[in-house]
């Protein structure tokens, strides 16, 4: 777990109108806690959020990319058009909290902080709505489905969530344990890694343990591929560029004495890069055929990416990186040095258009709540849920001075 630091939010920076809305904040967050869905199986989720945007009068629209919704909230001045994006979806965890508010779906879990995600959505929206003359043009709030997997940011894109009116630049946040509550981390370039996957399957030629010869052993190829694999990123890759290749599992044998004749093994890739896109995949298949055709083996191999590097524009980041200044207290209060080989298909909107993700410090080691993400007692510090609604806040306020 992180080491963590004393909370240092400056109170005084945090509106009262925000100030008074974190009541209902953690209301909403531990009402959306409850009842965790998986992706795009968001109905309880997307019906409350409809619930809510229809008492405040603001213009939506549903079942996008099946379960996703967008808010659309105009100011009293023309201006351009900032998005916000909130993902909703939970994870296949059985939750392992003591807390009031623990999940009530058996296998489910809000264990990655989306609810937070959302209850902050739903705040910034209500916030805009009852000021909407303290900015200008126009802001939509993406509630997107299935950020867990397979991915709804693709899908909603593929909808037309950027049209209608076309989006300018999108931020959006992730509540993040492993920074404490009253930091912010904001990085320019690359923030988190792509996300590949792969799966081989080795078909040897089995029979009895003690005629070898008779043979082509499924696991000594395949052991042999999962060492070699390592050599891509150690010897193939510059040591400037970080990059993982990992075997996550290996399954191959039925008994002591009997020479497998199938080996099975996946595992996931992960790189900051773009340029890297192609290259670590060929790498793989041309290891794993070459060392499939030195033991007389054959191979299936299956590869396929499933979200590309978050990478934050330049101008949009600095326009996040100065509200994070006037809200967290320096030096440590905005983190630079916060990239993570996460994934995040944010990164399909970054491709699209500019625009800045960044972490928000929920951390609190005092209240124990700094179990890492996709932990079965993963929880934060609901502090945090007024802080990014002020971070938002600022963001469109400022917005037109940065377009």
């Amino acid at each position: 777990m992180t080491t963590l630091l004393t909370p240092k939010i400056k109170s005084s920076e945090i509106r009262p109108a925000i100030a008074e809305l974190q009541p209902q904040l953690v209301h909403w967050r531990r009402r959306l806690h409850q009842y965790p869905e998986l992706g795009f199986k968001e109905v309880l989720t997307s019906d409350f959020i409809a619930e809510k945007l229809s008492d405040w009068g603001i213009e939506y629209q549903t079942e996008i990319a099946k379960t996703g919704i967008v808010a659309i909230i105009q100011s009293n001045y023309k201006g351009k058009v900032l998005a916000i994006r909130a993902d909703m979806d939970a994870l296949p965890i059985q939750e392992e909290n003591e807390v009031s508010y623990c999940s009530k779906h058996d296998g489910l879990m809000h264990a990655c902080g989306h609810d937070g995600h959302t209850a902050i959505a739903l705040g910034i929206a209500y916030y805009l709505a009852h000021h909407r003359d303290q900015f200008q043009g126009t802001v939509k709030i993406i509630f997107q489905p299935a950020e867990e997997g397979p991915g709804g940011a693709k899908p909603m894109i593929e909808a037309g969530v950027l049209k209608n009116p076309d989006v300018d630049a999108i931020i959006g946040l992730h509540v993040w344990n492993n920074l404490p509550l009253g930091t912010m981390g904001v990085r320019e370039g690359a923030l988190m890694a792509a996300v590949e996957c792969f799966k081989c399957e080795i078909f040897g030629k089995g029979g009895h343990g003690a005629i070898p010869q008779q043979t082509v052993d499924s696991i000594i190829v395949g052991t042999q591929i999962v060492n070699a694999l390592q050599t891509i990123v150690s010897r193939n890759i510059s040591p400037i560029d970080s990059a993982v290749v990992t075997v996550g599992t290996f399954h191959s044998g039925t008994g002591l004495n009997i020479i497998a004749d199938t080996a099975t093994m996946s595992g996931t890739v992960r790189y900051f890069n773009p340029t890297l896109e192609k290259y670590i995949g060929e790498r793989i298949e041309s290891i794993i055929s070459g060392i499939c055709q030195s033991h007389g083996a054959k191979y299936h191999l299956d590869y396929w990416q499933l979200y590309p590097p978050v990478i934050n524009h330049p101008r949009i980041t600095q326009l996040v990186k100065s509200v994070a200044l006037e809200v967290v207290e320096t030096p440590l209060g905005v983190v630079p040095e916060c990239q993570t080989m996460g994934g995040e298909d944010m990164s399909f909107f970054l491709q699209k258009i500019p625009g800045c993700y960044f972490f928000l410090g929920s951390a609190n080691a005092q209240k124990g709540l700094n179990y890492p993400h996709h932990h079965p007692r993963f929880d934060f510090d609901e502090t945090a849920l007024g802080l990014g609604v002020e971070m938002f806040a600022r963001c469109v306020e400022k917005f037109a001075d940065f377009v």
